[in-house]
């Protein structure tokens, strides 16, 4: 039963996600008594927060932005066995500065944490989602 309903709601957030919806979110468990996030997670660890907006943390290893025009932010060497992943979509790229700036930084990503092809993706939309912590 449980297989069933994780494929269900994998295949919604995938329907959802083509329609330019994004899933409807819930919160993390640790917030602070005005509603503001406590903490953020590594993002060896988000997989278990997908479906809630949350804040995700780690050290950005390069910038890659494919020939679309979207930029990913890569934690990982190969980014395909890498737990998390995010995107700067081409529409929304001329909002941020020089990207490739955050390459050995460690930032911090919040928003609505989503599942796509089969990873935990935060997608960021507004420069305010990334903090960059040192």
């Amino acid at each position: 039963m449980a297989v069933v309903v994780l494929a269900v709601f994998c295949l919604g957030l995938l329907v959802g996600r083509r329609a330019g919806r994004t899933p409807s979110a819930t919160s993390f468990a640790s917030h602070s008594s005005t509603g503001e996030l406590a903490g953020c997670v590594d993002f060896h660890d988000v997989g278990l927060h997908v479906g809630e907006t949350g804040c995700v943390s780690g050290r950005v290893l390069r910038a890659f932005t494919s020939k679309g025009g979207n930029t990913f932010l890569d934690f990982c060497e190969d980014y395909r066995a890498c737990p998390f992943t995010s995107v700067i979509f081409s529409s929304d790229k001329s909002k941020f500065g020089d990207l490739q700036s955050l390459a050995g930084r460690q930032i911090e990503i919040r928003g609505p944490i989503a599942t796509y092809q089969g990873r935990a993706e935060i997608i960021i939309r507004d420069p305010e989602q990334i903090r960059a912590v040192r």
